[in-house]
């Protein structure tokens, strides 16, 4: 029932309910909702679909990205699973669901070997007076819970990218010390650091931006609440509106130079191209579903449907746009012959 629902997500283009896909398939809709509503899907369960197609790409080069999304769901009544999260993107709260993945990328295919439903089950008084809710367990625990996992799993990898929100000082030394991999993170203007060992002991520490480094040249730095040296590098960029943009990224593989991290980190971009898709070609918004539970599964399927959609770019090197492209026309086609049909009767 998974394969059918995961196909049915990526085989729709409107709104996704049981109801339609008892039509198509020609059974009772209580089957579908009964699938929905039984047994939860895990993270566990997503590695063990896709853990024959991430050995196929499995490589020592690989790398891991980690990050979040937020999918939207104004409409839909409010629970520990649909709630409210600040959107970084936008700068104020939405209401929705908050995912965050764990996407290996090797060989130039994608594939989330790991997630995690941001749930906020606990209350809390705001500044503001008024009740607000929280997860009891924060999204960087979430990382290091991935991490962890991807180890007991033996996956090959070398780095892990993220973007700046996960480049806590515990994330990196577990990645650097418990896992013994390297990592390449973005840091924040105002990130502290010490410029020597002697400046480290004695506190002396600076922001990130005053630091008079030039762009596409190293520097190696220790960071605050950072027991190793790492490799600071920056880099300049123009935005969509031709204005200059500051990219600080750090390292903790010394042997690399400036324009080795930033070609690497360059693949962090890979997991923008996959939320991209979720939301676009895998239905993740698009199910009325009202439990918990639902929601959880159907976002599940909409994942595993994901997947799917790679698999399928690895067969007709078509991507995840142009199969659905494809998909469309090919519904179209069907669509209009059987007008055909029906006007000619």
């Amino acid at each position: 029932m998974l394969d059918i629902y995961s196909d049915y997500l990526i085989s729709s283009f409107g709104q996704t309910t049981a109801t339609a896909l008892g039509q198509i398939l020609g059974i009772s809709h209580d089957m579908i909702t009964r699938f929905l509503s039984e047994n939860e899907f895990k993270s566990k369960d997503l590695w063990d679909l896709v853990k024959k197609s991430v050995r196929k790409i499995e490589s020592e080069d690989g790398v891991l990205i980690i990050d979040d999304t937020i999918e939207e769901k104004e409409y839909t009544d409010e629970n520990s699973l649909i709630t409210w999260h600040y959107d970084h993107n936008k700068g104020r709260n939405v209401k929705g669901v908050n995912i965050l993945t764990c996407l290996y990328h090797s060989k130039g295919i994608s594939i989330p070997v790991s997630f995690e439903l941001v749930r906020k089950t606990e209350e809390y008084l705001g500044k503001d007076g008024k009740i607000k809710k929280k997860s009891p367990v924060s999204k960087n625990e979430m990382v290091r819970r991935m991490l962890e996992t991807a180890r007991n799993n033996v996956l090959r990898y070398k780095y892990v990218l993220a973007d700046k929100w996960f480049a806590s000082s515990e994330n990196m030394k577990m990645i650097k010390h418990k896992l013994n991999k390297d990592f390449i993170f973005p840091v924040k203007k105002n990130r502290l650091l010490a410029l020597t060992v002697e400046d480290r002991k004695a506190e002396i520490f600076v922001s990130v931006e005053e630091i008079n480094i030039e762009a596409d040249t190293e520097r190696i730095v220790y960071l605050k609440d950072l027991d190793f040296a790492v490799k600071l590098t920056k880099k300049v960029f123009k935005n969509k509106d031709e204005t200059e943009g500051i990219l600080y990224l750090i390292s903790s593989d010394m042997s690399l130079t400036s324009e080795e991290i930033g070609k690497i980190y360059q693949k962090r971009w890979k997991i923008e191209e996959y939320h991209k898709s979720l939301k676009n070609n895998s239905s993740l918004k698009k199910s009325p579903t009202k439990t918990e539970r639902t929601q959880s599964n159907h976002f599940f399927a909409s994942i595993y449907a994901e997947f799917k959609l790679e698999i399928l770019k690895m067969k007709t090197k078509l991507n995840h746009f142009a199969l659905k492209q494809k998909i469309y026309i090919s519904a179209l086609q069907t669509a209009y012959d059987m007008m055909t049909e029906l006007t000619r009767a």
